[in-house]
């Protein structure tokens, strides 16, 4: 797998490097949204680390570029976590926004689960869990489960995104879009209707405290 990594701060550039080397990916480099697009005019990059404070052209201009061109996965990275600012990077076309200061860690995770969500999925399977993305249909312990249209979107971003930390914001703008205007209350009733569907496994959805969900499989599931 190939990352370019975009920032005109040399250190992050470097740590960034560190991690993905670390981790097995290939890594390119640039110091500016015109040294990004001249790469990715000419390069196969699976991935794009994408700054937006940069001189000569910044993230959103690069991205608008790159749109022009490729549909290659991006994750965003600004020192401005205003809720505008994302909503814009969305709607460009981010996969992902991570706000500095970062954990590197953090940032590999993202890195992982953005790949993950780009690379088709057949089938996921957790012991007798079961969910065939082509067929839109959960199956545990052999029994087929029903799910809303927004619990299974619900669902198969979740596992799109397993260990991640994911807001509330973040899953009302991506399973019911940005110009929704429901608030928090709509993402907990459904993912207790969904933990309900899930049964034994209701456990997988995590709640983080002052944020959101996250989904975990490793773990043992309890027999009820």
């Amino acid at each position: 797998m190939k990352v370019l990594v975009v920032d005109d701060e040399e250190l992050i550039r470097k740590v960034i490097r560190e991690y993905l080397e670390n981790d097995h990916y290939l890594v390119l480099e640039a110091s500016n949204g015109k040294e990004a697009f001249e790469l990715v005019k000419i390069q196969t990059i699976d991935l794009i680390i994408l700054d937006i404070m940069m001189p000569k052209m910044d993230g959103y201009s690069t991205l608008k570029e790159i749109r022009k061109i490729k549909n290659t996965p991006v994750i965003m990275l600004s020192a401005r976590a205003e809720e505008y600012d994302k909503l814009l990077g969305f709607e460009f076309g981010v996969d992902d926004y991570v706000t500095k200061p970062f954990s590197p860690k953090e940032l590999m995770a993202r890195v992982k689960a953005v790949l993950k969500r780009n690379k088709e999925m057949d089938v996921f399977v957790y012991q007798d869990f079961v969910l065939d993305f082509k067929g839109h249909i959960l199956t545990i312990a052999g029994k087929e489960i029903k799910l809303t249209p927004k619990e299974y979107e619900l669902l198969v971003y979740f596992i799109q995104n397993e260990h991640i930390a994911l807001s509330r914001e973040q899953l009302l703008n991506k399973i019911w879009g940005y110009d929704f205007y429901g608030d928090d209350r709509t993402i907990d009733t459904h993912i207790k209707m969904l933990r309900n569907n899930l049964g034994i496994y209701r456990d997988f959805i995590v709640t983080v405290r002052g944020m959101g969900y996250r989904f975990e499989t490793k773990k043992e599931v309890a027999s009820s």
